[in-house]
């Protein structure tokens, strides 16, 4: 994981500190990281961002994030523009390992191929030094969930007109060749 210090809304994990036992930590967003965190997602508003986390030793030398998050934020229409509030609430689960573990598992530089089941579980995000920002993984799973395409409620596209497809007749390129014959 890559520690950024622009990073708006940021709690640092000392690993070496971290034991078997599960920490509970509770994170909360005051006015100026809120305020960082909705440039950084281009949105209007984040109301309020908290954080439940679990973090504890995962196998040997890895790390263990879980919790949940929730967040109020507001976004603009796509239609209107007007401000769009929405409730996020999500899961974390998230594992990570020192870069140089063989828990890491990277890509060769001989093998380009990587599989990956979509419904298993997700890999462990490296980290390097001793530190992990429990911050950045809350943002990130706010961020995930943010709608793309935010809607006010009840609006409708009145206006929009759909393609029916029956203008999809592009000219032929050789339609001046049809009326061409051969010389002998």
């Amino acid at each position: 994981m890559n520690q950024n210090n622009d990073t708006p809304f940021s709690y640092l994990v000392k690993v070496g500190h971290i034991s078997a036992n599960p920490v509970s930590v509770r994170l909360e967003a005051n006015a100026q990281e809120r305020a960082g965190l909705a440039r950084l997602w281009n949105i209007l508003s984040v109301d309020s961002l908290k954080a439940e986390l679990q973090i504890a030793k995962w196998k040997k030398d890895g790390v263990r994030i879980k919790g949940s998050v929730q967040a109020r934020i507001a976004q603009a229409c796509v239609v209107t523009l007007e401000p769009v509030p929405a409730e996020i609430d999500e899961a974390i689960d998230q594992i990570f390992v020192p870069e140089n573990s063989r828990l890491a598992r990277r890509i060769s530089e001989e093998s380009s191929e990587l599989l990956l089941d979509p419904d298993g579980e997700d890999m462990p995000e490296p980290f390097v030094g001793d530190t992990i920002d429990a911050g950045v993984v809350v943002a990130e799973a706010v961020a995930l969930a943010i709608d793309p395409y935010p809607r006010k409620e009840g609006i409708v596209f009145g206006d929009h007109i759909e393609d029916d497809g029956k203008n999809d007749k592009k000219p032929n390129p050789f339609a001046v060749l049809k009326d061409w014959k051969k010389d002998e």
